[in-house]
């Protein structure tokens, strides 16, 4: 299975400094590849706002697509589109360009969830698309993570940005002193914080997905 990821800047256009926002993502995205296993192709800009990366797995995509968001600043924010399917390279003047119904499948999931984020769920920042050659045991998968990625979207999009650093460091194993200290706040401040966003669910899912992806 190869899962290929779009990822775009929500409201892009009306950031008040391009550049910048760039610089932050390019900066966050780096420090997330530091804790968790290369991906087949890292996350990297490819024309405007737009992102691209291959997984091997989708628990390894889906775990690294949470860390990014739990761990981007106030005000950058990105949408995910997570295709599965085939992804083949296609020769040209300008070197291989990747593509396939990976791709194909990535496209139409971004596209879904930035119609459904416009719509009736504000929140929505991530959706999964398999592809048609794609078997009915992947579909099924795919149906049952969207469900929940529909659940952990809305956790991770009421938290404001303290909220989502404690729980991306919980994700990463630190514990809730280590955490107080960096903050400057005492610990009890920390478990109130993480348990009134509802972090231990977020965290509990991490670990899952981590765990499914290194057995």
């Amino acid at each position: 299975m190869t899962v290929a990821v779009l990822a775009d800047i929500v409201g892009s256009r009306g950031l008040p400094d391009r550049i910048d926002a760039q610089r932050m993502l390019d900066e966050t995205i780096a420090t997330v590849e530091r804790e968790l296993p290369a991906p087949l192709q890292p996350l990297r800009p490819t024309v405007g706002d737009e992102q691209q990366a291959l997984f091997s797995t989708l628990n390894q995509a889906l775990a690294f697509i949470l860390l990014l968001q739990l761990s981007l600043p106030e005000g950058l924010e990105c949408r995910f589109g997570v295709g599965i399917g085939d992804v083949r390279a296609v020769a040209s003047t300008s070197g291989d360009l990747s593509d396939g119904p990976g791709w194909w499948a990535a496209r139409t999931a971004i596209e879904t969830v930035h119609a459904r984020q416009q719509r009736s769920i504000p929140h929505a920042r991530t959706w999964i698309v398999a592809g048609k050659e794609q078997d009915g045991g992947v579909h099924t998968l795919v149906d049952i993570s969207n469900a929940y990625l529909l659940a952990r979207d809305e956790l991770v999009g009421a938290m404001n940005e303290r909220a989502r650093r404690l729980t991306a460091g919980r994700c990463l194993g630190r514990t809730q002193r280590e955490l107080a200290h960096e903050e400057g706040i005492t610990q009890p401040a920390v478990s109130q914080a993480l348990a009134t966003a509802g972090a231990a669910a977020l965290v509990e899912g991490f670990r899952a997905l981590r765990r499914e992806a290194t057995t």
